[in-house]
């Protein structure tokens, strides 16, 4: 580690290696003067003093690089003399601070040995032998929890950034999953809409191509009603083109800021594929089409759609009947039916999943969706829930 600590967190930047070792070798030079001025001595116990007092000075800055070796050897010097307790004593703190409570409580002890030692060979006059081994012992404990207090708090901050880093990094995945469940939902509107507004025009421009000989009329008419799908399937494609493009999730599930279709937009709807040359009949056994809840009256919307969409490409020319039947508490019910083609030109081309989406469509607005052929027709039922 790059840092210098003695006894507090740093969050600001940390100093430079070079520059933490002029700190700890200047704060151990001056704690270490401090500790030779007050303790007198004499002689040879004064030079040995000085002598160990510089060796754990100059050793001290060693704690930044190699901390358990350096304040294991400052300990061995604070046995030899009282001038290495303040750089021993720096030691234990950094260790504390630096590696795991085992390691830090075990230099503790060496430097609680090596302090015993000191007292037994160079005993202080105000004070027992016993007292002194408490008091270091006191000492030593307090530095080592000291240290353990802050390592865990370092810890704990660094704990606390990780998971919010997290925690961002999951709400952006979380928000990347929405835009991608909202921009297929938005694909599977244009394959609704676009799929039933182009089979409108196939209808029609089938009829332009089988019919030369109608009258001109017929045919400004017909060619009227093609020019006017083209234009608006080419604004339908343009406004979800502009949605799937936007970095914005587009709004929520039931598609707010745009409009959508309705339990009462199915007349029409029919009136659409009506005018297109289509025999479809309608049954409407709803009471309050307008109170169907959005989602349900949206779904049912759908259902139609594609079953009209259907019927043009497979069964064209068939008549189609449609029944719209329920009301609050019973749920509603959307049947469509048409005659299964005998034969002819083949169909156009599609996905051969409108079914499929349709199916998905509904099962989220909590309904089900039943469709098959038999008894010579195609049958398509769905029910979609409607509180009471």
């Amino acid at each position: 580690m790059n840092e210098v600590t003695f006894g507090q967190v740093d969050d600001g930047p940390r100093p430079s290696m070079r520059g933490g070792a002029l700190i700890v070798f200047a704060v151990s030079a001056a704690l270490t003067a401090l500790t030779l001025w007050g303790r007198p001595g004499t002689g040879g116990s004064l030079a040995v003093d000085a002598a160990v007092g510089a060796v754990s000075c100059l050793a001290a800055p060693l704690l930044l690089w190699r901390p358990v070796p350096a304040a294991l050897a400052l300990s061995v010097l604070a046995a030899l003399s009282p001038a290495a307790t303040p750089a021993a004593s720096m030691g234990v703190l950094q260790v504390a601070q630096r590696r795991p409570f085992p390691v830090a409580a075990a230099v503790g002890a060496a430097g609680i040995a090596a302090h015993v030692a000191q007292g037994w060979w160079r005993p202080s006059g105000g004070i027992s032998f016993g007292w002194w081994t408490l008091l270091v012992a006191l000492a030593y404990g307090a530095l080592v929890g000291w240290g353990a207090l802050v390592r865990a708090r370092r810890q704990l901050l660094a704990s606390l950034r990780e998971r919010a880093r997290r925690a961002e990094a999951e709400q952006g995945r979380r928000v990347a999953e929405a835009r991608m469940a909202e921009r297929t939902r938005i694909a599977r509107e244009m394959h609704d809409v676009l799929a039933h507004r182009l089979s409108l025009l196939a209808t029609y421009a089938g009829a332009l191509e089988y019919r030369p000989d109608a009258p001109p009329d017929k045919l400004a008419q017909a060619a009227g009603v093609v020019r006017a799908g083209v234009h608006q399937a080419l604004e339908e494609l343009r406004e979800v083109i502009l949605l799937l493009r936007t970095d914005q999730p587009g709004g929520d599930a039931d598609g707010e800021g745009r409009p959508q279709p309705a339990l009462a937009d199915v007349p029409r709807l029919l009136e659409e594929s009506r005018a297109a040359g289509g025999r479809v009949e309608l049954r409407d056994e709803v009471a309050a089409a307008a109170a169907a809840p959005p989602a349900a009256g949206r779904a049912a919307y759908r259902v139609v759609q594609e079953a009209l969409t259907n019927a043009r490409k497979h069964a064209a020319g068939a008549p189609v009947r449609v029944v719209l039947e329920g009301g609050p508490g019973a749920g509603l019910v959307v049947d469509v039916r048409n005659a299964l083609a005998g034969g002819g030109a083949a169909p156009p081309p599609g996905s051969g999943t409108g079914l499929v989406g349709l199916t998905e469509r509904v099962r989220l607005a909590g309904g089900r969706l039943d469709h098959e052929a038999a008894a010579g027709e195609f049958r398509l039922r769905a029910w979609l829930p409607w509180p009471a």
